[in-house]
């Protein structure tokens, strides 16, 4: 088991920045990757980015590139979203999440282990 917690949601004006955080627990060393991603009201859950434990590669939606950068620190088992220049249009429930074997990043029926989210509002 993997347990998720996600931090550091909330009202942030148009071209501000948040800094979310997803502290893993359990049995992190079986998990191959993490990842991020949002759920707006009334839209399917989306891809946000994801990261590897065992490397420094990163892999991002094309709507979040240039703005957004998923970094982890193994030693604390957590996983960072930096997030800026904020658009309105960003505002959602964001959520981490843990793979336990390769798979398709972006696709998240391959996660097994999920947080209980985080509120972002990007106000414009």
């Amino acid at each position: 088991q993997v347990q998720l917690v996600e931090s550091g949601g909330g009202l942030v004006q148009a071209g501000g920045s948040l800094r979310l955080s997803c502290a893993a627990s359990g049995r992190t060393f079986s998990s191959y990757a993490m990842g991020w991603f949002r759920q707006a009201p009334g839209k399917e859950r989306e891809f946000v980015a994801a990261i590897r434990w065992s490397d420094k590669n990163a892999y991002y939606a094309d709507s979040v590139k240039g703005r957004f950068t998923i970094s982890r620190d193994n030693a604390k088992s957590t996983v960072y979203l930096q997030m800026n220049s904020l658009k309105p249009e960003d505002t959602a429930v964001y959520y981490c999440a843990a793979q336990i074997t390769p798979s398709p990043f972006e696709l998240h029926n391959y996660y097994d282990y999920w947080g209980q989210g985080t509120q972002v509002t990007v106000s414009s």
